[in-house]
């Protein structure tokens, strides 16, 4: 198990006079229907408005699917803090509390502790409903949204290093034979620890029955994303977003990785100004490492007007390997159409892999979230509409 003690608290900077939750754990729901039901009334509370772009597919339990947005604050607000759960489908259940929470506090002036100017939230909840209700990372398509935000009239990334372990990730049979991990290792070896992660998750476009694959066309998420971005956000000056996910890192702790298609020194620079330590994948300081098409992409494209500053939330769960493990074998059980009874068992373990059940880690996570929510209401304030 990773650390305990990555739940140790961090500074506050400026959360201290912030109301809070009283029970935040039960803030955290056990399926995508439940944590969806508590955003949306969560927002009727408010008297907020929910819009919902519903997929015409259902849920794991015959339930509606749909990707839900609530605004809270001004429609003509110049400033625009965008908190997006579910791009990863089976992390969403961490996002989707934060964002519960947030609403249950009430207005944006109670939660920051202090006044804001000109400024709106945007919650979208549920970016990938498909995969959050089927306990998969993926969309319905089978593809990794986070690799589908590119340019698709332009040629396709190349991932050459993923097709060199494509067979050894997803073999014939699992668990995988002796032969396919020494294989795997020896491939680990030549390029490292970190050339493995990032020829798995660096984001492929060939196999389209393979892991991380990033599609051929736009997603119904991305096509989805990208039309909540141009009705709420083309009229902001400023917009910052977090991106919240689990699964890399120690366990509870919260990395802010600088999460920006523009690396230049002055948007990095700003973004450390706001959240204090932020790790980034271009210096190799962060737990991920460079992706092809994340949903930050959406937002520059679509709002080119405004100045963006952007991260994801990354919450750590368990250790790399045993994550790893479970998105191998629910992929395979995908891929290979295992029997129901073990497909169940596959999809529970990743549920399990990126979904902590434990008190300690859930009240982390939203004292985190919450936090981070305030360090970029502040920021916001201070940057110029």
């Amino acid at each position: 198990m990773n650390t305990p003690a990555a739940l140790s608290p961090r500074p506050a900077h400026a959360t201290s006079a912030c109301a809070d939750i009283a029970d935040p754990v039960a803030l955290f729901c056990s399926s995508y229907a439940q944590a969806r039901q508590r955003f949306r009334d969560a927002a009727g509370r408010r008297g907020l408005v929910v819009e919902s772009t519903v997929l015409d597919r259902p849920g794991a339990d015959g339930e509606e699917l749909a990707v839900d947005v609530v605004r809270d604050g001004p429609a003509d607000a110049q400033r625009l803090l965008i908190v997006i759960s579910g791009v990863h489908g089976v992390e969403g259940y961490c996002g989707s509390a934060v964002q519960t929470g947030l609403l249950e506090l009430g207005a944006l002036d109670r939660v920051a502790g202090t006044r804001v100017c000109d400024t709106a939230a945007l919650y979208i909840h549920a970016i990938n409903p498909w995969g959050f209700s089927h306990s998969r990372r993926v969309t319905q398509e089978n593809v990794d949204l986070n690799r589908n935000c590119i340019d698709f009239d332009a040629p396709l990334p190349v991932n050459a290093a993923y097709g060199e372990i494509h067979d050894l990730l997803l073999p014939e049979a699992w668990p995988p034979t002796p032969q396919d991990e020494a294989a795997l290792a020896a491939y680990a070896a030549r390029v490292g620890a970190r050339g493995l992660q990032r020829a798995i998750s660096l984001g492929q476009y060939t196999y389209a029955d393979g892991m991380f694959f990033g599609g051929q066309a736009p997603t119904w998420s991305n096509r989805a994303l990208r039309a909540i971005l141009r009705r709420h956000g083309r009229q902001c000056r400023q917009i910052a977003s977090i991106d919240i996910h689990t699964g890399l890192g120690p366990y509870g702790h919260g990395e802010r990785i600088f999460a920006s298609p523009d690396q230049g020194a002055p948007i990095l620079e700003r973004a450390q100004r706001w959240w204090g330590e932020v790790t980034s994948v271009h210096t190799g300081s962060s737990s991920s490492v460079p992706m092809t098409g994340p949903v930050q992409f959406a937002q520059f494209d679509e709002c080119p007007q405004a100045q963006h500053t952007n991260i994801c939330l990354e919450f750590g769960t368990w250790p790399g390997e045993q994550v790893q493990h479970a998105l191998r074998a629910e992929h395979w059980s995908w891929r290979r159409g295992a029997d129901a009874t073990r497909t169940a068992a596959a999809r529970a373990a990743l549920k399990a892999a990126f979904y902590p059940d434990a008190a300690d880690w859930k009240a982390a996570i939203w004292r985190q979230g919450r936090e981070v929510f305030v360090q970029a209401l502040a920021g916001l304030q201070r940057a110029p509409a």
